[in-house]
């Protein structure tokens, strides 16, 4: 017990920078570290003036949707879906990639486009003043804490009662080799808090068109896919767990549809059989080469394929 205490007391020692003799660390004539003035505001409040919505209307229909849709080959479907929703809602989608935020913008109906605000790491997006300014700029975006969820959640909960609707990345960041991860609980208990509905999103083939480590898309224009679902309602009693299981299990239905069509979709998952990330920490089924060739793999053509075969 006296080992136990004294190991103890030494570890706690080295946590707070002394040394196992208790000696301090850090030099006497060091000075105390005092933050530099008042915290930088993240808020991008002028992104959504008017004359900001204005310009990056004019942005996405100029330059953003111009520049995606001639370096890939979007194929949006699902859209029907919004057709009698009314803001504000929530979009969540897998994220592979930094072609998804200009596919999923540049998809939208006009009434969601001029109205949504896009989350972003803050660590990223937000850690150099250039980057932050356009990123609101095109984007509208405001800042994800991805380990902490308390400048996201008040500020998404304030963009919502302004009546501006959010697309959200779950996962908190790019996949790594292409396929989706378990989803954050941030923004299911978001959605419940709020009483706001879900829209799954699923991209399929933005991972090959522009990987990690790209800054422009590959050539050669490559087939990508945006699906939109249907609207997901947090239900009377229902818990932000069930629920972001629910938004999980609709993203991935959607992103089997390119390869399996709605009905083989929608059979593997009554099936049991649709993969869907477990938030158990089950081990994947193939190796990560296998996963990042797969994402890799260029989707198929489905314009030509024959509803009858002969």
């Amino acid at each position: 017990m006296t080992e136990r205490t004294s190991l103890r007391d030494e570890l706690r020692l080295l946590r707070h920078g002394r040394d196992w003799r208790g000696r301090s660390t850090v030099p006497r004539s060091a000075d105390p570290w005092i933050l530099d003035g008042k915290p930088r505001d993240l808020s991008n409040q002028w992104a959504r003036s008017r004359p900001a919505v204005a310009a990056r209307a004019m942005l996405r229909g100029g330059l953003l949707r111009p520049v995606t849709w001639s370096q890939t080959q979007p194929v949006v479907e699902g859209s029907d879906y919004l057709e009698n929703l009314r803001g504000p809602v929530v979009f969540v989608a897998n994220h592979s990639s930094h072609l998804d935020a200009p596919l999923i913008v540049g998809s939208l109906p006009k009434r969601f486009a001029d109205r949504l605000a896009v989350g972003a790491a803050a660590d990223y997006f937000f850690d150099a003043r250039w980057r932050a300014v356009t990123s609101a700029l095109f984007f509208n975006t405001f800042p994800v804490e991805r380990h902490g969820a308390g400048r996201q959640r008040s500020q998404a909960v304030e963009l919502l009662e302004q009546k501006w609707s959010l697309l959200l990345f779950p996962e908190g960041t790019r996949s790594e080799d292409g396929t989706m991860g378990v989803f954050k609980a941030g923004v299911a208990q978001l959605c419940v808090a709020n009483q706001v509905p879900v829209v799954p999103v699923a991209l399929r083939g933005a991972y090959m068109a522009m990987p990690r480590g790209r800054n422009w898309p590959v050539p050669g224009r490559p087939r990508v896919a945006v699906r939109y679902g249907r609207p997901l309602y947090p239900a009377e009693g229902e818990g932000f767990r069930e629920l972001r299981d629910r938004m999980m299990r609709a993203v991935a239905r959607l992103a089997a549809e390119e390869d399996q069509g709605w009905y083989g979709a929608m059979r593997a998952e009554i099936d049991g059989t649709l993969e869907v990330p477990s938030r158990r920490g089950d081990v994947p089924k193939a190796s990560r080469w296998r996963r990042t060739w797969e994402s890799t793999r260029p989707l198929a053509d489905r314009s030509r394929r024959r509803v009858w075969t002969w």
